[in-house]
């Protein structure tokens, strides 16, 4: 996954117009990241062929009804183009946008660790000292990286851009030559031997609990797919946004699927799960030796830096676009001299370092942050699309020949709605309890903006949510503490 320009950019002239493929291009160039490197070993440690089929069938058809609905907002509401938390704000309220905006911050800043970890994780290969990116070393070479990478995107945007726009090619094409070479060696007595995990038998609750293992995993490599909503205001005819959706979600379907079953054609399912990271770089250089695994080490250092560089413009601007709407407080949205965001770049990165050292402290970090990150952004994707739900069930944005389309719509929100609410609890116990210890402290930062206005902070049905929440951080403590969840 990886994350689309800035969402306030402004629209294109007419001499930028582009087309509905290379609007395709785009959206695969926003998706297509660091997950997909991690698969094959991902996907075998849950579920053999048969739960994995069902995991990107539930999973993929979950996120195709969500890209459905950000193409829909972007078409319904134009005038909305300050980020995804907009849409919660507009439609469910001030304390509704702020929770999407901080939630989907706060998984960009686990992304980015994750990228980071990821990176480490691989050059571990070549040198020792890296081991699996939670050494004392790896830490240390990692926060290096996030300040060298701060100075660079805080004297200006545009260079960050531009290294997004190369690396997205770079990274293309170590997939593609992994997919070609892995088809040519595929075994089908190997694919036949992985269709079941038998540990788990073949019954149908052993599938559904393979596949729920493994959607989070799914999920987290399509992050990213909203940014189609962005491109909207380069396309050439508002229709070619859909299609170019709908091209671009199957593309990187199809990509994202054929890593994994070509994988399960060429080594047991057992071995594929016990592979290090990056595991493509395990399978390939399993049929060509060690040079395969190096070409992949290569694409998962380039993808992985292209996408921390993008993504943290990202994460800044989900601060810096609240506060100038009055929902995050006034000092975020200052910018430095070269028109950089530089308190919210700023607070990102002293965020990314901080759980970067608690990335010491985990066994597996590449698995945390991976799901954490995964768990933090189905709040934002529920908040969209219970807007979206909203818009289709008042009738709003619509007109009296629209009646078949918001039926249609109404549907697609309501899977949407759907979908998140089971993906959060697809997550578990331990990831639901970890979202509210991130979340409860955020309103911290809500209150403190609702006080810089002198306005009430909270209506009465947001106070009651608040309470809520706080209850349920609180309830966690307790939960972790006594070791309930793990």
């Amino acid at each position: 996954m990886t994350i689309p320009p800035s969402q306030t950019a402004a629209p294109a002239p007419d001499a930028q117009k582009v087309s509905v493929l290379t609007l395709a291009g785009m959206v695969v160039g926003s998706v297509v990241g660091g997950g997909v490197f991690t698969l094959p070993a991902n996907l075998a440690g849950a579920a053999g062929v048969w739960g994995t089929v069902l995991a990107w069938t539930i999973a993929g058809a979950g996120m195709l009804t969500l890209a459905l609905v950000f193409q829909s907002l972007a078409i319904r509401r134009p005038d909305l183009d300050d980020g995804i938390y907009v849409y919660a704000q507009d439609g469910l309220g001030r304390y509704a946008g702020f929770n999407a905006a901080w939630g989907y911050w706060a998984s960009n800043v686990v992304t980015n660790v994750f990228f980071l970890t990821f990176a480490m994780t691989t050059l571990g290969t070549f040198f020792p000292g890296l081991g699996q990116g939670n050494t004392v070393l790896a830490v240390l070479i990692s926060s290096v990286v996030v300040w060298v990478l701060h100075a660079l995107i805080a004297r200006g945007i545009r260079q960050a851009v531009v290294v997004n726009r190369i690396v997205t090619t770079a990274k293309l094409v170590p997939i593609l030559v992994f997919v070609a070479i892995t088809a040519v060696a595929f075994d089908p007595g190997v694919f036949a031997d992985n269709l079941w995990d038998e540990d788990e038998g073949h019954s149908l609750w052993a599938l559904m609990d393979q596949a729920k293992d493994s959607m989070l995993v799914v999920v987290f490599v399509f992050i990213g797919i909203e940014g189609a909503s962005v491109y909207s205001r380069m396309a050439r005819r508002r229709e070619d946004v859909g299609r170019a959706t709908l091209l671009g979600f199957f593309s990187t379907l199809a990509l994202f699927v054929s890593v994994t079953m070509v994988s399960y054609g060429v080594l047991p399912q057992h071995e594929l799960a016990e592979a290090r990271q990056p595991s493509m770089g395990a399978v390939l250089e399993s049929v060509v030796g060690e040079w395969g695994a190096n070409l992949i080490a290569v694409g998962v250092v380039v993808s992985v830096f292209g996408a921390y560089l993008a993504w943290t413009l990202v994460s800044a601007e989900m601060l810096f676009s609240p506060a100038r709407t009055e929902v995050m407080p006034r000092a975020l949205a200052r910018e430095n001299r070269h028109g950089t965001p530089g308190n919210a770049l700023l607070t990102t990165n002293v965020s990314v370092q901080l759980f970067l050292v608690v990335v010491l402290f985990v066994d597996d970090a590449l698995d945390l942050t991976l799901k954490l990150a995964t768990s933090l952004i189905l709040v934002p994707y529920f908040l969209v699309a219970a807007y979206a739900l909203k818009l289709a069930v008042t009738g709003e944005t619509y007109g009296p020949r629209d009646a078949g389309l918001r039926r249609r719509e109404l549907v697609v929100s309501v899977l949407a709605v759907g979908f998140a609410i089971f993906m959060l609890y697809a997550a578990g116990p331990a990831y639901l309890v970890l979202n509210c210890l991130i979340y409860a402290p955020g309103t911290l930062l809500y209150r403190r903006a609702r006080r810089e206005r002198g306005e009430p902070v909270f209506t009465r049905p947001e106070l009651v949510g608040c309470l809520a929440l706080w209850g349920s951080a609180a309830i966690g403590v307790v939960a972790l503490a006594a070791g309930w969840v793990g």
